[in-house]
This record gives structure tokens, C-alpha cells and sequence, in this order.
């Protein structure tokens, strides 16, 4: 599973803030990484120096041989923002991998 970490111009996405996104949406998606393929989170800073509940993250997920799933969400931090997408679309996904079991 590749995870690319892309982000705006408000949000410095150097090495480090990689290396944490990688390591909280692989670890929230260990369950059903064997079925995907790449993941994409997007980090953007809607309100930029001003502050607020402004850090707005989605990711997306595209499974082997299934059209991608998307997740959005805003909080104030980006790793629990990341964190918390991320693992809705766990579940999401153990979801829909369920119905598609089901139907074999």
C-alpha cells in the first residue's frame, strides 16, 4: 500500500509531517491494507494563519479493482483530523469488503 501525502500552500509538508500522516493512516488502515493499493491524503489549511477548526483532510483509498472511496474531515489538528478519516474509512471499506465477501 503507497500513501502520498499532498498538502496546500499554508501547510509546510516536509519529511517529518509524512512520516506522521504515513504512520497514522497505515496504521488505522492495517486491517484491510492488503486490498489497497494507494492511498492519497490531501491536508489543506482553509483558514491559514487565522486558526480556528481549519485543518481539513481526505483520504482516499483506492482498493484493488474497485472504483476509490473518500473520507473528509476538519478538526484543529492534523494528526487526530487524519487519524479520525481515517479510520471512518476503515470502516468503510471492512464494510463494503464485507458485502463483496458475502456475494462469493
Amino acid at each position: 500500500m503507497h500513501i502520498q501525502v499532498n498538502t496546500d500552500n499554508h501547510i509546510q509538508g516536509d519529511d517529518r509531517l509524512a512520516e506522521v500522516v504515513e504512520e497514522v493512516v497505515a496504521s488505522a488502515l492495517k486491517p484491510v491494507a492488503k486490498r489497497i493499493t494507494r492511498v492519497e491524503v490531501h491536508l489543506k489549511d482553509v483558514n491559514g494563519p487565522k486558526g480556528g477548526e481549519d485543518i481539513h483532510a481526505t483520504v482516499e483509498a483506492r482498493p484493488e479493482g474497485m472504483r476509490p472511496y473518500a473520507v473528509q474531515e476538519q478538526g484543529t489538528d492534523i494528526r487526530a483530523t487524519v487519524k479520525s478519516a481515517a479510520e471512518t474509512l476503515r470502516r468503510r471499506l471492512e464494510s463494503e469488503f464485507g458485502k463483496r465477501d458475502e456475494r462469493r
